[in-house]
């Protein structure tokens, strides 16, 4: 099912601005597949005042002509004429095009990988041929082949580009919209399983059901995202297996350097680099409890950042065996029984990513982070959310849950209890805040309750 086009506005004002410049521009689309690249270019840039080629692996001679065809539909009988080099087709490309047209070439990584000397034949006529009002608009998935042939300082096309756009998963706040849910609940368990990628909620909205869709696109060896990791993965590394093996023992609750590394049977310092890797890709991300220092390695846990990745390499990867099997029904059961522990762990990422977009207790806040070490009688406490008023004079203490009336009680009487042995809230006014599915019936003075109509309501 196509969904309607949401968000992107600062994205697509930065496009229409490129577009509507006099000289000829470049600009560069990149991020995770699936994200919605295409469809931002196609919403904004049109059919009527752009060509857009999509590049694949085949022969350059090939290619040519592929794209030459793409060209004839905005200029007649460009694909009536043979076109021996790149430098041929594209010269007659920016002595033809008319003023203000975009030429967009999708997947470029693939193009250049068949033909390595695009980028300095590119380079040449946007250095040469500005004049002429025709625009270039390069979009690939591979972040590190589309950055080391556009952001890296010995890269041809380096220091050209009008504008350099990564393209992000969406905001949370919009899968409500997207998937037509009326219930806020529902939100979060749909963003627990699809997080913010568009073309998994393009998917998921073709089916009756969450349970159907997990069943037949992600359970099932023949689904189309059973094997989603392994291809985001190939797109961005050369050897795909230490980056999947990290993924695996974080998913399975490994979070700190020294325990993945004792399971992989490797120095810690031998996994510096992948992981490095990981979070550039944003697909892990660094855990440090709040006013922690950066150096302060031994406290760093490292989470599976994107919910989608956190629900496979929690449920599909250590079943694959079984799923291969047919044995579908088993691993349901299984997730089922899990089920309500992972939506209160994206329950609890969601609430910390909306503290510094909400006014909570008529105040602003800095972003949140957990906090967890011993309290001020020595024993061992966690914190779900902690942030720091803009003005720094006021301290947030929150926890998240996603159970019934007695689990809110047991949240609200915790948190209290809590804030008392917190130990960094000296000199400063602490204001207490639950997240919670539904709202109590009654709730003590001096707390507030946030549900998640307000979170997503923020998250957009």
């Amino acid at each position: 099912m196509r969904l309607p086009f949401v968000d992107r506005s600062e994205e697509a004002a930065r496009l229409k601005r490129l577009r509507a410049g006099r000289e000829g521009a470049l600009g560069v689309v990149y991020g995770r597949r699936r994200c919605g690249k295409t469809r931002l270019l196609q919403e904004i840039l049109g059919p009527h005042a752009s060509i857009y080629y999509l590049a694949d692996e085949r022969e350059p001679a090939l290619q040519r002509v592929a794209l030459a065809v793409e060209i004839a539909r905005r200029l007649s009988g460009f694909d009536g004429a043979v076109y021996p080099d790149w430098s041929s087709i594209f010269e007659r490309w920016w002595s033809e095009a008319p003023r203000g047209t975009t030429l967009i070439i999708d997947e470029f990584p693939a193009l250049v990988a068949r033909s390595p000397e695009i980028p300095s034949i590119l380079q040449g006529f946007l250095d040469r041929r500005s004049d002429r009002g025709i625009h270039l608009v390069l979009c690939g998935s591979s972040q590190r082949m589309m950055q080391g042939l556009i952001l890296d300082r010995s890269a041809a096309l380096f220091g050209r580009a009008k504008e350099v756009l990564k393209i992000s998963p969406l905001p949370a706040g919009w899968i409500r919209d997207a998937l037509g849910l009326r219930r806020p609940a529902d939100a979060v368990t749909a963003y627990s399983v699809w997080g913010g990628i568009p073309r998994y909620w393009e998917l998921a909205a073709d089916f009756r059901s969450i349970e159907e869709a997990i069943r037949l696109l992600v359970l099932d060896p023949l689904g189309v995202l059973h094997r989603e990791p392994e291809r985001l993965l190939l797109d961005d590394l050369r050897d795909t297996s230490q980056a999947a093996s990290i993924l695996s023992l974080i998913g399975r609750g490994c979070h700190r350097i020294s325990e993945i590394a004792g399971r992989l049977e490797k120095p810690a310092t031998a996994l510096s680099r992948p992981l490095q890797r990981l979070l550039e890709l944003d697909l892990v991300r660094r855990d440090m409890p709040f006013g922690a220092s950066l150096r302060d390695s031994k406290r760093t846990l490292y989470r599976i950042d994107d919910p989608f990745l956190r629900f496979w390499f929690r449920f599909v990867e250590p079943n694959r065996t079984r799923l291969e099997a047919r044995q579908i029904d088993a691993v349901e059961a299984e997730i089922q029984a899990q089920w309500s522990s992972h939506i209160a762990g994206v329950w609890e990422d969601l609430a910390r990513a909306s503290v510094a977009r909400s006014k909570l207790h008529s105040l602003r806040w800095r972003p949140a982070s957990s906090w967890w070490g011993p309290g001020r009688d020595r024993r061992p406490i966690e914190i779900d959310v902690v942030a720091e008023s803009a003005d720094r004079r006021s301290l947030l203490l929150g926890e998240a849950t996603w159970g019934g009336a007695k689990e809110v009680a047991a949240a609200i009487a915790g948190l209290t209890a809590k804030s008392e042995a917190f130990p960094l809230a000296e000199g400063r006014r602490v204001r207490l805040v639950v997240w919670a599915k539904e709202r109590p019936r009654r709730t003590p003075s001096g707390v507030s309750i946030v549900g998640p109509k307000e979170v997503f309501d923020a998250l957009r």
